[in-house]
């Protein structure tokens, strides 16, 4: 029997209409009962613009206040927000229109010029747009099935075509909750996102935004010096980032002999395993880092340390969130093996592609691709994805185990490591760096040797300007791969 709550934002415009539900940079405020009526607002206009129930629509947006309003005045229409990654080529966002059944596609002012140039074969309209139409008769909808489908987000697809991750409301409530349970949940909490929106993890911010109540300080993207002014000045308790995020925050920190507020609770960081020399950097400068795990398919964070675990379990994610299961496919569960994670936040399924969910899910359990290992106290320790694991003469390498003894060199700045092919041994380990002018690869690998076996020492040393990331700043190790060839 499927579960019915009132809509989300509806509630919290009732419980607390004049709680600020977003900030920004520039001083503006909106509470709680403004994104309601400028939600459903827009909803209404949406309909008179021909946004039915069950209609899929595509968002391509930077962060900003419109594209808020625009996903959850879709909600009110019970259609579908695919959001689409505005770095994307031509052909990968025809693709993904395409497979995801998209007929109307949203997009900020900024870049209606540039998507309309692709000619897709939708309708493209930009957020002024849409407010320049009348508002329909339309009945919106005041309660919220958790099983009907909320997103749609597709997967990176560094290997194969991407994948469209179906997210319930349930998915996203689920999520909200257990992170909730896990981080706890205070009167002054002010959360800050500069992570993409159109990515599971910028957009989970404004989901538990509606559901707990909480103002959320937004920004278009990462800066450094605007996410340590938010922190310093602007009461922000926590923010979610990625690792190379946290390398310039605590750059930031160290130029400036600064230490952040006590107010300040909570690092959230995402996007892989990440170096141990940054977090014993972390935490001698005492910012507090919660690693966690979790991918698109389990709508954010699955695995995240605990308050109390953070500064004492380094190098773990954590354990599952309350509503949620994790175990190893190994012969032991001490022993590294393929991830398998369980709950109420995880997709069913990809859309459109029935191969693929029974490939990923079997009675509930999804097959993450990563790989992991849980100690005896029950904390998952990611050692890296399944596919960048280099198999060189029968030993398994996992890059991220070089990386972060190479990130422990002052002169490194930032380091990628791939599998290269080689007739002898089938892989070897090589590694991009960027890095001081004065750094040498004689050096990188005397340094590596004092820190690991022979075999996982690197046989090249490249250095480069800067690493491949994607919008939500994780390496991209499939270009590295390209630059090899």
């Amino acid at each position: 029997m499927s579960e019915i709550i009132p809509h989300w934002l509806t509630k919290q415009a009732f419980l607390a209409p004049k709680q600020i539900a977003i900030e920004t940079k520039e001083g503006d405020k909106i509470t709680f009962l403004e994104l309601n009526e400028k939600s459903e607002q827009f909803a209404k206009k949406l309909a008179s613009s021909g946004v039915t129930n069950g209609a899929h629509v595509g968002i391509f947006s930077t962060n900003n206040v419109s594209m808020v309003i625009a996903i959850h005045a879709l909600s009110y229409l019970g259609a579908v927000s695919v959001m689409l990654n505005t770095k994307l080529t031509k052909e990968e966002l025809h693709y993904q229109i395409s497979d995801g059944k998209v007929r109307t596609v949203l997009a900020c002012d900024s870049l209606g010029p540039s998507i309309r140039q692709m000619n897709f074969p939708v309708d493209v309209k930009t957020f002024t747009d849409i407010d320049k139409q009348q508002e329909s008769e339309v009945t919106l909808l005041q309660e919220i099935n958790l099983d009907d489908a909320f997103t749609i987000i597709y997967t990176s697809g560094t290997t194969g075509f991407p994948k469209g991750v179906v997210h319930t409301f349930g998915n996203h409530w689920w999520s909200a909750t257990g992170s909730a349970l896990n981080l706890g949940l205070r009167a002054e909490d002010k959360w800050l996102a500069a992570l993409p929106i159109f990515h599971v993890s910028g957009l989970s911010i404004f989901i538990r935004s509606a559901i707990y109540g909480m103002p959320v300080y937004l920004l278009e993207k990462f800066d450094e010096k605007n996410v340590h002014e938010a922190i310093m000045y602007r009461e922000v308790t926590i923010v979610s980032i990625v690792t190379v995020m946290l390398q310039r925050l605590i750059n930031l920190l160290e130029e400036g002999g600064n230490r952040y507020p006590p107010s300040f609770r909570c690092m959230l960081l995402g996007g892989g395993p990440a170096p141990e020399p940054l977090l014993e950097k972390a935490k001698k400068r005492n910012i507090p880092v919660f690693q966690s795990y979790g991918m698109t398919e389990t709508a954010s964070q699955i695995v995240t340390l605990s308050p109390e675990d953070a500064l004492n379990k380094i190098g773990s994610a954590g354990k599952p969130l309350f509503p949620a299961q994790l175990k190893i496919n190994s012969q032991n569960n001490d022993q590294v093996g393929e991830i398998l994670v369980k709950g109420p936040m995880v997709t069913k399924g990809y859309f459109n592609n029935s191969d693929a969910t029974k490939k990923a899910v079997a009675n509930g359990w999804l097959a993450t691709g990563d790989l992991g290992y849980v100690d005896q106290s029950g904390f998952l320790y990611v050692v890296d994805r399944r596919k960048d694991l280099i198999i060189s003469g029968g030993e398994n390498i996992y890059p991220s185990e070089i990386e972060s003894v190479l990130s422990g060199m002052d002169e490194v700045k930032e380091v990628g490591v791939v599998g290269k092919n080689d007739d002898t041994w089938g892989k070897v380990p090589v590694a991009f760096i960027v890095g001081n002018s004065t750094l040498t690869e004689e050096a990188c690998i005397a340094y590596a040797a004092n820190y690991l076996a022979k075999y996982k020492l690197p046989k090249q040393i490249y250095f480069i300007d800067k690493l491949p990331r994607n919008a939500s700043n994780k390496l991209v190790r499939a270009s590295l791969l390209e630059l090899l060839s």
